[in-house]
């Protein structure tokens, strides 16, 4: 997994915020877990994963081609190939919060990637997958964790439950076992002993608190009526400039900012009930990350109509 740049968040900076946790696994350790008593890993990538990736990153950025579809596909297959994997699924996001806002774009996009990992003998499945109202009710890093292990407790929002399975269903069809009950496994316990068993292996403590914020601002709903409207771009660019994420590589995240919704379209609201709550280490930030909210949410009359978390399913 990687780190989050702008409003792109990263895993490991999600894992980073359980106390202990590390990211940086030799070869020896993370194939010991895998083959172990765990049987899990997320780890960052060493330094010699498809190495020349970063250089040509660097090159795309510079030229103007970094939204090159091509580019973008080798890229990303690159270093799923290098890593010598049997199977791969990859979950294609399109809509306000998505790297390819635009469906047909997404779309190539899944298509290409399928097609390379299919050449190079991956078996390779894509789920293109809605984004464009925020997933689950947490946008930042510690509250993301959190809600990560409601699901694997059995709980947590609707559409993140929805999509986990979906994920996990395709990856055990292609690794032969297209029989297997995920929705057994976050029910009974199962999914939760293997989450500890991994953070544990890492370093970390699953039990321990996670950093909560020192400054939060509530929002709340001008009138009575159905949330109609919610942009996920504009809440991940607020959660940035509240400290979730970085503008540079080098620069720091803040665990605890972020934000927690407690409203999602087609949900119906009072006045004065809070449709949200912004976090942060500093309450200068609280200005700026609202700047990025405004005009990106709306109360209405009507309910939307919306349509399913898993939009299409690619395969060779």
């Amino acid at each position: 997994s990687g780190r989050g740049l702008g409003h792109t968040g990263g895993t490991l900076d999600k894992l980073e915020s359980i106390p202990g946790w590390r990211a940086a696994l030799s070869n020896e350790e993370m194939f010991a877990q895998m083959q172990g008593d765990v049987g899990a890993v997320i780890c960052a990538a060493g330094s010699g994963l498809a190495p020349a990736d970063k250089k040509l990153y660097a090159l795309r950025d510079v030229t103007g081609t970094v939204e090159a579809i091509p580019l973008i596909a080798s890229s990303i297959m690159s270093k799923k190939i290098a890593e010598g994997t049997d199977a791969l699924v990859l979950d294609v996001k399109f809509g306000s919060g998505a790297f390819m806002q635009d469906i047909d774009r997404a779309r190539e996009l899944a298509r290409t990637m399928v097609a390379l990992g299919t050449d190079s003998g991956v078996a390779t499945t894509a789920l293109l997958t809605d984004m464009n109202v925020p997933l689950g009710l947490a946008i930042g890093n510690a509250n993301e964790v959190r809600e990560s292990v409601e699901i694997l407790a059995g709980g947590g929002p609707s559409d993140v439950r929805e999509l986990t399975i979906a994920l996990a269903r395709e990856m055990l069809a292609l690794a032969g076992q297209p029989d297997a009950d995920v929705e057994a496994a976050l029910d009974d316990g199962r999914a939760m002993d293997t989450w500890k068993a991994m953070i544990r292996a890492q370093d970390g403590d699953p039990d321990a608190e996670l950093p909560t914020a020192r400054e939060t601002h509530q929002v709340l709903a001008p009138a009575d009526g159905v949330v109609t409207r919610m942009d996920a771009l504009p809440f991940g660019v607020a959660a940035w400039r509240l400290g979730a994420g970085r503008a540079r590589a080098q620069d720091p995240v803040i665990f605890e900012a972020g934000i927690d919704l407690h409203a999602k379209p087609g949900d119906r609201v009072v006045a004065g009930q809070p449709l949200f709550t912004l976090s942060a280490a500093d309450d200068a930030r609280f200005g700026r990350a609202l700047d990025a909210l405004d005009g990106s949410w709306e109360i209405g009359d009507e309910a939307p109509v919306t349509g399913p978390i898993v939009r299409e399913r690619i395969t060779s």
